[in-house]
């Protein structure tokens, strides 16, 4: 993807889906030293730590590039998820952790549960950064969009049209920023995810917003897909409604309607 054109083809995916917010990059990092330059870590600019949801939220609607490492964490979910808790057994703790705040009735459905999510192994990576897609600062491991259902049924259409290919779910309700970020960065295929309750209280992710992530690489894909899928039937982004049909009304419109004789 060397000398990809990040800003054309961030134009090309928020104008085709009029897209409120901007797609964002997501690279892994081996440390916080990797960071690009103006790069803002919360920790140093806000004196704070944040959860991750917040800081695709800064990315996303501020058009910042955000630095993440331990330090500037606090979610501890995803911290366990994302490898940066040092813990012996990440996925036991999860797991009674799921229990102790009744999201599970009994620890093996918890441990089932935790199994099937995506995870970083501990100290895999060091750091994160966001950003907008179209800064172009890194080529991204993952790209995260945000839209309505009907934006992310476009997307899939596109992804399906090139890549022959449905877009998964796995959604859980519960840091799903696992699900958007490090899966299809693991699977190499794209994500469908329904934010969980953590996008909704900390990052101001709205009850319309799901996400369409998918892995740096198919970008070009994805974009060409976008023009080329469902083409040959007008297929678009809004959806055009059918207006090839004559309405009925109620009984006294037609009835006035017959009186005033313009039926």
């Amino acid at each position: 993807m060397s000398g990809t054109n990040f800003k054309e083809l961030e134009d090309s995916i928020r104008n085709g889906l009029r897209l409120k917010t901007f797609p964002v990059a997501v690279k892994f990092l081996e440390s916080g030293s990797d960071f690009p330059e103006k790069t803002r870590q919360p920790s140093v600019v806000l004196r704070k730590r944040v959860t991750i949801c917040q800081a695709v939220t800064m990315a996303r609607v501020y058009g910042w590039t955000v630095g993440l490492t331990r330090e500037d964490l606090i979610c501890i979910p995803a911290m366990i998820a994302f490898g940066f808790s040092g813990a012996e057994d990440p996925g036991d703790l999860l797991t009674k952790l799921f229990c102790e705040i009744n999201f599970h009735q009994d620890e093996d459905g918890a441990r089932k549960e935790v199994n099937s999510m995506s995870r970083l192994n501990n100290d895999e990576f060091g750091a994160i950064v966001l950003a907008p897609l179209a800064k172009g600062l890194f080529e991204p491991d993952t790209v995260a969009i945000y839209g309505n259902p009907a934006q992310i049924m476009r997307m899939s259409q596109a992804w399906a049209h090139r890549q022959g290919q449905r877009s998964a779910g796995l959604f859980g309700g519960k840091v799903e920023c696992s699900e958007y970020l490090i899966a299809p960065f693991k699977s190499q295929a794209p994500r469908v995810v329904i934010p969980g309750m953590g996008d909704r209280i900390f990052s101001m992710t709205q009850d319309e917003e799901m996400v369409f992530s998918l892995p740096g690489n198919g970008l070009e894909e994805l974009v060409q897909g976008l023009s080329e899928a469902g083409d040959k039937i007008g297929a678009r982004y809004p959806v055009t409604f059918y207006q090839n049909f004559q309405p009925d009304f109620p009984k006294p419109y037609k009835i006035l309607g017959d009186e005033l004789g313009i039926l």
